[in-house]
């Protein structure tokens, strides 16, 4: 993965619950890399043992850290570094999740190296969609949680999202129903 993913999995540690804390967590991976380099590539791995230790370290799940990961990655990492992108993306919910595509195409030119996840939207009508979520990684079925949850929130909608299928437990790719109509939040 880009280094600006690991930065900002940092980042986040680091507001909520400072720097020192970060450090434990990168001592507990066994990465000692002072500062990540958002350009640069980083293997798969050194971001799951970062999560792993997180988790350890805040005593949470990996589930958990995961999911404000999500919610911290749109609300915080896409609007600092992606601000245009991401507005341009999509006027509401729905225009955004539709038009997921389009904007990984335009982040790819930014970072050729990048192996993004596909979005697709099937079943649209006026309070609900089904979101597919394909990519070769595992593990990241909470990161989208925590992504709509985001969305959710930089659109101010409340939204329910249940997973229909799932790729670990053996479907091709992981299938969620968005629901903004009558959401409890």
């Amino acid at each position: 993965m880009y280094g600006m993913v690991t930065k900002a999995i940092g980042e986040m540690v680091c507001k909520e619950h400072g720097e020192a804390a970060w450090e434990r967590i990168k001592n507990r991976a066994g990465i000692h890399i002072d500062a990540f380099v958002s350009n640069d590539l980083y293997p798969d791995e050194m971001t799951y043992a970062l999560v792993g230790a997180a988790a350890e370290e805040l005593n949470v799940s990996a589930d958990l850290v995961m999911r404000a990961f999500g919610q911290h990655w749109i609300l915080e990492t896409a609007r600092c570094g992606y601000g245009e992108l991401l507005t341009a993306n999509g006027r509401n919910l729905p225009e955004f999740l539709i038009n997921l595509p389009n904007f990984h195409t335009r982040v790819s030119l930014i970072y050729p190296e990048l192996k993004p996840p596909r979005f697709a939207c099937t079943d649209v009508t006026d309070d609900s969609l089904k979101l597919h979520y394909r990519t070769e990684r595992s593990g990241l079925t909470e990161f989208v949680f925590g992504l709509l949850e985001g969305l959710a929130i930089m659109f101010s909608i409340p939204l329910d999202v249940r997973l229909l299928e799932s790729k670990e437990a053996g479907a091709d790719h992981d299938v969620f129903l968005v629901n903004w109509s009558g959401a409890t939040g």
